[in-house]
């Protein structure tokens, strides 16, 4: 494979000025030297997950009430038992940083600006907590939040994990069977909701919604609304006013902390629901606080004196990253609202005016300022940002080039790939290694992540399975309501017993580096070769006249021809007339950029392509409407950005 463009290299002194520098040199002084490259950190730290995990804990001054008898008790996936014995909590280590600096710096389109400082926040949580506690919230029962990225979402988090209660959050934009899909299965006790929000110039009221999914829940005993959209409005009938509800007055300093096990849930998070309802995973105080101490801590190089933004909502696991820039002294940046109004410019005008040093965003995103010719190192002062962040799909080369080109040239570009079943990244960039155009520059500490061929062999060099072959801390601790783990394992473990099979395609190039080219549950197979979706998008979305794209692979029912490569294709004014010239196009950039084999059989252009929220295309429910399933039995309207393409695509697998 030819190496290629270094868009950015460590700088000289990174291991003096950065945390994991200073985690080098740390573990030098205790007799693990020759760590200062780092493959060599990697490989150590997958080769003896005792000893890293353990050296982490003491490194980042991880607090438990009780000693832990061993790090790793058993290995076994699934089923790994880590630091058994220990106590903790992780709202204590959210809120260990005092005074009044701020916490937390929140812009919404619905509110003013506010801005809390630790001080400011702790004693907030500590309010909510007793409106918790004078509801009959005890540790283990579920507390469910239909509210958009605010500090009440992040105060009432908090409030929920001091308590040893769990959490669970989904965006106000899901629709009513979206929500109850997800709450329905976990129970609620406390129900906390917003009336609405603005959305750019648009006023989007949630009253109908919110007495739909109240209706919906008949576990829930006490429901709270803030009143963010019309602050004077009549509160519904039964339900308490957020006001009241943290109207506690609690000294900060009594703010309690219940000590739980390691393994204690802190909250569940859900899929997408793209093939039946969604699951829900459960993930653990102790994993959760270790691996975001090292992914944000070590990995992304933030700590005190950082501002940290990642555009996200509540009901992606983007948010639950971005809460825990306050595990490591930051102070997280919220934005509640519509990124691209008035202008795709938005965001990175708030980076400037907020002084953002660590700015993450989705790639498609990213790709779509690029399309715009936006130039944000020019426009606005970007002079305090130090790096980017890139997630939620693959980010093509010419993305991580415009982010040189038109961002900063010095900043350290992050694409990561993880995700909600780990709540964390299993690749990204450190400050101790290059960047190269078009590729992730590393696995992340802890991760044993492979690429695994066809016959289950790790290969480099070459596309594979991603996997994963040792236990990494925040695995989740299974699903909600799946008490022998039947479905957990069949979502991991049934096609490498043992081992973690996430359904990315992956290669790892000699360098250490990697490249993600899509979900291998969406497979493109054609005449045998396997084709990663990514990097069909890569050529096609960049062309004038495409405003997005999708591809599926329909194979012969008789499985004796190479079966249909189907094209979808959304133009910017939403027609769903297609040019042969653009057709054309379209096939010969396939054609000459990749190959011959990646040409569609068929194009056809639809209103919008079918997304999550958080943006992610749904192949592989599209590839079974296309191949006459009922739309309602293969994804969840609610939680998708435009619900009614999916019938526009029904419509097209009839006259196709």
């Amino acid at each position: 494979m030819q190496e290629p463009v270094v868009l950015r290299q460590p700088a000289p002194d990174a291991l003096d000025t950065t945390a994991i520098g200073r985690f080098v040199g740390w573990l030098a002084e205790r007799g693990h030297a020759g760590l200062s490259d780092y493959d060599e950190l990697w490989r150590w730290s997958v080769d003896d997950l005792s000893a890293f995990w353990g050296a982490l804990w003491e490194f980042a001054e991880v607090r438990s009430s009780t000693p832990f008898t061993s790090v790793l008790e058993s290995a076994d996936m699934p089923g790994a038992r880590w630091f058994p014995g220990a106590t903790l909590n992780y709202a204590e280590h959210a809120l260990r940083r005092r005074g009044s600096e701020p916490a937390i710096v929140a812009l919404s389109q619905t509110r003013d600006r506010i801005e809390l400082s630790w001080d400011e926040l702790r004693g907030r949580v500590a309010a909510v907590r007793a409106g918790l506690e004078a509801a009959g919230v005890q540790a283990g029962d579920r507390v469910a939040a239909y509210l958009p990225n605010i500090p009440e979402a992040a105060i009432a988090f908090l409030a929920t994990a001091s308590l040893g209660a769990i959490w669970s959050s989904c965006a106000p934009e899901f629709g009513v069977q979206a929500v109850l899909d997800r709450f329905g299965q976990i129970e609620p006790s406390v129900l906390l909701v917003v009336d609405g929000y603005r959305y750019g110039s648009r006023d989007i009221d949630r009253a109908t919604e919110v007495a739909a999914i109240r209706d919906g829940l008949p576990s829930v005993r006490t429901a709270v609304m803030l009143r963010a959209l019309h602050p004077d409005g009549p509160l519904p009938e039964g339900m308490i006013d957020w006001s009241g509800f943290e109207g506690h007055h609690v000294p900060s300093d009594d703010l309690e902390f219940l000590p739980v096990p390691f393994d204690h849930p802190l909250y569940v998070l859900y899929s997408s629901g793209t093939t039946g309802l969604p699951k829900p995973i459960v993930h653990s105080h102790g994993g959760i606080v270790l691996v975001h101490l090292k992914d944000v801590g070590l990995m992304s190089d933030i700590g005190p004196g950082d501002r940290f933004f990642w555009f996200s909502t509540t009901g992606w696991m983007m948010w639950n990253y971005l809460m825990s820039g306050l595990l490591v002294g930051a102070t997280i940046v919220l934005f509640d609202g519509d990124p691209a109004w008035p202008d795709l410019g938005a965001l990175w005008r708030l980076a400037a005016d907020e002084q953002i040093t660590w700015f993450g965003a989705s790639a498609p995103f990213l790709v779509a300022c690029r399309k715009a010719g936006l130039e944000p190192g020019r426009d606005v002062d970007l002079s305090a940002l130090r790096a980017v962040g890139s997630t939620g799909a693959p980010l093509p080369p010419e993305g991580f080039r415009w982010v040189y080109e038109a961002v900063g040239s010095q900043v350290l570009l992050s694409s990561i790939s993880g995700g909600t079943d780990i709540c964390s990244a299993f690749v990204g960039a450190s400050p101790l290694t290059p960047v190269w155009e078009g590729e992730i520059p590393c696995r992340f500490l802890g991760c044993a992540v492979e690429a695994f061929d066809e016959m289950g062999r790790s290969v480099v060099g070459e596309q594979g399975e991603l996997v994963v072959t040792k236990p990494l801390p925040s695995m989740p601790i299974g699903f909600w309501n799946d008490p022998n783990g039947t479905r957990y394992r069949a979502a991991y473990f049934d096609t490498y017993p043992g081992v973690w099979r996430h359904g990315d395609w992956i290669t790892i190039t000699e360098r250490g580096s990697c490249v993600i080219t899509g979900r291998s549950d969406a497979t493109l197979n054609r005449s045998g070769v396997r084709i990663g979706t990514a990097e069909i998008y890569r050529v096609v979305d960049a062309l004038e006249g495409v405003a997005d794209s999708l591809m599926v692979h329909l194979e012969d029912p008789s499985g004796d021809g190479p079966g249909t490569l189907v094209l979808l294709v959304a133009l910017p004014d939403r027609s769903t007339v297609l040019s042969p010239d653009l057709v054309a196009t379209i096939t010969r950039a396939l054609r000459t950029q990749l190959s011959p084999r990646h040409v569609p059989d068929e194009v056809h252009a639809v209103p919008a392509i079918p997304t999550t929220l958080s943006g992610k295309k749904l192949e592989l429910p599209v590839k079974k409407i296309l191949l006459g399933a009922d739309p309602d039995a293969v994804a969840s309207r609610g939680a998708l950005k435009e619900p009614g393409v999916l019938d526009d695509i029904s419509v097209l697998a009839r006259t196709r």
